[in-house]
């Protein structure tokens, strides 16, 4: 299958560039099993690698210029000079990867320019890090093509300053580590202070069991205010706790940190959501390493009230698929992603897939919702060069 596309890929390149390309390279989307909105507060996350990659057809050039075209763009190839790159000048998906190439340049690595053929399969807006696996296969493409010697996780930090500078989005580091680092068959339990990992095992189909993700196709957007608000009031509780991050909290002593915040209800909420959230994720790791994978069914639904009633970013729509799936037999069933929209997991014994599936698309018509788009999530490999 990656032949295929990598050849597909390769092919497209030619037309547009009138040669072939120095290689191809494939990242992919990723899942939050659980830790949501706990990567900027220097907490626990535990994501996994989708099937559904970006991939990246590129060479190198050296005069300065930076050839761009996506095959999910119907516009032709965008040219940028490198000198020009300049922090949140571009509002279009070209700066995705052009502030790739901006990070590494500022962090001194002698990129010259690139012909960049991109094609992705990864569900834009649906809170699966489409942009991240657009910033991580060119990063790894660039990396190996001017033999930068960079590792994964030094991707994955030029990633998000180039997301978080360039782009103007404020996210944590997850998305781009789950993209560069992830393992097939495996959850990365990743501490994102020390950017430390462990690849916990996650074989659902050897258990029985599948995981759901229901795009809902409510569109949302990191960069448009809310999701840097939850950030600005996070970073205001821990320094009204007198702590760097709010992951140092501990958990046997949330209520005694919750009530130093008086009457400050908007800064609880944010605060007992991150502090919960990271032992939850601690409590999913202990599970799946004990062998006892159906008991984190519960928990993913606890993160989801959590999400929904303290941090508040849930949606109508992201409501509707927890209940309806628990209602129709789920094991348990949560949104995932930065919220306001996006997707929601659900996990469910391979015998009730079916009816859970038809009940959540009943349940979307008769709410006269926008039909949504149901497909399995398999723990799949991490960003590598396809050819």
């Amino acid at each position: 299958m990656s032949e295929a596309v990598a050849g597909a890929v390769a092919q497209r390149f030619v037309e547009l560039y009138g040669a072939g390309p120095q290689g191809v390279w494939a990242a992919p989307g990723r899942v939050n099993l659980i830790g949501e909105h706990t990567d900027y507060n220097d907490g626990f996350v535990m994501p996994f690698a989708l099937p559904h990659i970006a991939v990246a057809a590129v060479s190198r050039r050296d005069d300065g210029v930076l050839r761009l075209h996506s095959a999910d763009i119907d516009a032709g190839v965008v040219e940028l000079r490198l000198d020009d790159l300049t922090p949140e000048s571009d509002r279009a998906w070209t700066a995705y990867p052009a502030g790739v190439v901006w990070a590494l340049r500022e962090a001194g690595h002698p990129v010259t320019g690139a012909d960049i053929h991109l094609s992705s399969s990864v569900p834009s807006g649906a809170g699966l890090s489409s942009s991240a696996a657009l910033e991580v296969v060119v990063a790894l493409a660039l990396n190996d093509l001017y033999e930068l010697g960079l590792k994964r996780w030094q991707l994955a930090r030029l990633c998000q300053r180039a997301e978080n500078v360039y782009v103007g989005a404020p996210t944590g580091i997850m998305d781009q580590t789950a993209s560069a680092c992830c393992e097939a068959g495996h959850a990365l339990f990743l501490d994102t202070r020390d950017l430390s990992q462990k690849q916990i095992p996650f074989d659902l189909a050897a258990e029985g069991m599948r995981l759901l993700v229901v795009d809902t196709r409510v569109k949302h957007a990191h960069s448009d205010g809310e999701y840097g608000k939850r950030r600005a009031g996070c970073e205001r509780g821990a320094a009204m706790l007198g702590v760097d991050a709010l992951r140092d909290v501990p958990y046997a002593e949330l209520d005694a940190a919750l009530a130093r915040l008086g009457d400050e209800e908007e800064v609880r909420r944010l605060v007992r959501h991150i502090v919960t959230e990271d032992e939850r994720v601690e409590r999913v790791v202990a599970l799946l390493e004990a062998g006892d994978t159906r008991a984190i069914g519960p928990v993913l639904v606890a993160g989801h009230a959590s999400l929904r009633d303290d941090f508040r970013i849930s949606c109508p729509e992201l409501d509707l698929v927890v209940d309806t799936a628990l209602a129709a037999g789920a094991l348990g069933a949560r949104m995932t992603g930065g919220g306001f929209g996006g997707s929601a997991i659900v996990l469910a014994e391979d015998a009730d897939v079916d009816a859970i599936t038809k009940a959540v698309q009943e349940a979307f018509a008769a709410a006269d919702f926008t039909a949504p788009r149901v497909f399995e999530a398999v723990p799949s490999a991490g960003a590598r060069r396809l050819s």
